[in-house]
């Protein structure tokens, strides 16, 4: 995939495209079927497969009180999006400035001299340009005038789920499930296992005292899901490294000799939350590697996936009922990650 940050770093001549626009924060299945979308209508047409997304969230500019916090950090938001096959994402810098642009100039300049799109997919609830004043029908509208064809699509990223029929693919919906630490459920809106990304940074060793050294995460990236254990992953290495990149970074660090595959994925005991039992405030995410004591892990950027909640965070009344209690949490992430 390629990535672009300015329009002028898209190639002379590129086009045509089929483009789609959004936030698409998390990467869930509603936003997997748009990108998929796009990307069979593109293969029928002999175009490329485009996608436009913003940074920092739109509402972070506009209402930075009442901004989401963001599913995914912006790095693993597009490497989810490479992964789907897109040939290449537009990341746009959202500013006050780029705002203001009415809809006729954001169509004019993003959709048909940088992209030259031929078909432009969106939700029927579209809204761009300044003050939200385009809409579905002044999409069409310019399409009309600019000789390039809309799609409209129920709910772009908020589309029916399966089973009983009440779950929604949505942002919103991640967030959550999320909040409640329901991460299998997160996992089946998101189509994968929810994760957040960091560096291994020094604790209090207080876990190595007890038997089991936890990985204590710092610049964490992604939203932390509520107070709790949970049985997850803990993936480290180059390919771990790298899938928070995309584009000219990616290809420069798997070029640099280590490689792509050298990743390791390690079953892991997650906690998150602020040690009651040791009086703690901060709030903490940190795992456990099942099994290994060995691990030299300190100012690695490693992810954490989180595969199902294991209970809430408790106060203990000791080392003793705590350390009996983590070995408890460790056999029952084994059993579920090693079944």
């Amino acid at each position: 995939m390629q990535l672009w940050t300015d329009l002028e770093q898209v190639p002379p001549g590129f086009g045509p495209s089929v483009v789609t626009i959004g936030n698409f924060d998390g990467v869930h299945r509603g936003h997997q079927a748009v990108l998929d979308r796009i990307l069979r209508l593109a293969r029928s047409d002999s175009a490329s497969a485009v996608a436009v997304t913003f940074h920092p969230h739109p509402a972070a500019v506009h209402r930075p009180e009442l901004a989401p916090e963001l599913i995914t950090g912006l790095e693993d938001r597009l490497a989810l999006m490479e992964r789907t096959g897109l040939d290449a994402t537009l990341l746009v810098s959202y500013t006050l400035d780029f705002a203001a642009q009415t809809p006729e100039e954001f169509v004019s300049r993003y959709l048909v001299e940088g992209l030259r799109a031929r078909t432009v997919v969106v939700g029927h609830d579209v809204r761009f340009g300044k003050g939200n004043a385009g809409t579905l029908a002044t999409m069409v509208e310019l399409g009309g005038q600019h000789g390039f064809e809309v799609v409209a699509i129920e709910d772009v990223g908020d589309s029916p789920g399966e089973g009983d029929g009440h779950q929604r693919w949505s942002s919103t919906a991640v967030r959550a499930l999320l909040a409640e630490g329901d991460v299998d459920q997160a996992a089946d809106v998101l189509g994968r296992p929810h994760l957040v990304r960091g560096t291994v940074v020094h604790g209090d060793a207080r876990g190595r005292e007890m038997g089991f050294p936890t990985a204590n995460l710092g610049d964490i990236t992604g939203l932390v899901p509520a107070d709790g254990v949970y049985a997850g992953w803990l993936r480290r290495g180059t390919a771990a490294t790298c899938a928070n990149l995309a584009g000219p970074e990616r290809d420069r660090l798997a070029a640099s000799g280590a490689g792509l595959g050298q990743e390791e994925i390690l079953p892991a005991a997650i906690s998150v939350g602020t040690n009651p039992t040791f009086d703690g405030v901060e709030r903490r995410v940190e795992a456990y590697v099942l099994d290994r004591t060995d691990l030299d892990l300190y100012d690695q950027t490693v992810v954490l996936e989180f595969v199902a909640h294991l209970r809430p965070t408790l106060r203990f009344d000791g080392m003793e009922p705590l350390i009996a209690q983590m070995n408890d949490d460790v056999a029952r992430a084994r059993k579920i990650l090693r079944p």
